[in-house]
């Protein structure tokens, strides 16, 4: 049985909640272009790159642009996003992830977070926890994105522990499957439904505990 020695964090839908704030920019664009983008429409940008996310907005609003303009407004975007992530505060970490973090570090386990943002240690910064973790990794640090290992391999390495004695939490599926293909054991935060290749899935991190984690793993091949 492996022990556990490492966890790797996902930040958005794992320790905060920064998709809000993507839409709120998105929303702000069409608005400014004379449509309306609802949350319906939202759902299909859900793991989709930025410039592809702008053409679904276009496609929503029946437009099309020059390449040259369409990047001024991914640009726009994503400043508008910034604006709204700089004004984040500690009240908006997830709950019961601090709680974990803590309890992790007072029982040795090193703590990285893995997220293809690239605001990561601002939105860590803003928030109060970026000294809550060992190592910070985010989209600047590797070339592949999710569903690619290479963000937790890199994490793992920062950290000087073998993959397969470290534990993902991951909120979404490109990360989970990251985490299997980096040899790790995973923790999937949401429905079982698109995360069922977790070792383990549960709704959320609130009142989850390391007891809970070493219960699991050290119990379960």
């Amino acid at each position: 049985m492996n022990p556990i020695k490492a966890c790797i964090f996902d930040l958005d839908g794992v320790v905060v909640d920064t998709a809000k704030y993507h839409y709120l920019a998105w929303k702000r664009l069409a608005h400014e272009l004379g449509f309306e983008f609802k949350e319906i429409h939202n759902e299909r940008l859900k793991g989709v790159s930025r410039m592809r996310s702008l053409e679904i907005l276009l496609e929503v609003g029946g437009l099309s642009f020059p390449l040259e303009r369409m990047e001024q407004m991914a640009t726009q975007k994503n400043e508008w996003y910034l604006e709204y992530i700089r004004k984040m505060t500690p009240d908006e970490i997830l709950p019961g992830a601090k709680e974990l973090l803590e309890e992790l570090r007072l029982h040795n386990i090193k703590v990285a977070l893995g997220s293809a943002s690239k605001n990561a240690p601002l939105i860590l910064e803003r928030i109060g926890l970026a000294n809550h973790f060992d190592a910070i990794l985010d989209g600047n640090s590797v070339s592949v994105a999710k569903p690619a290992p290479d963000i937790f391999l890199v994490a793992a390495k920062a950290l000087g522990e073998l993959p397969e004695h470290c534990i993902v939490f991951e909120d979404a599926e490109a990360g989970i499957d990251a985490a299997i293909s980096a040899g790790m054991r995973c923790v999937g935060i949401g429905s079982p439904d698109n995360l069922g290749r977790a070792n383990l899935v549960i709704p959320n991190l609130k009142q989850f505990t390391y007891d809970n984690l070493k219960d699991y793993f050290l119990s379960h091949k």
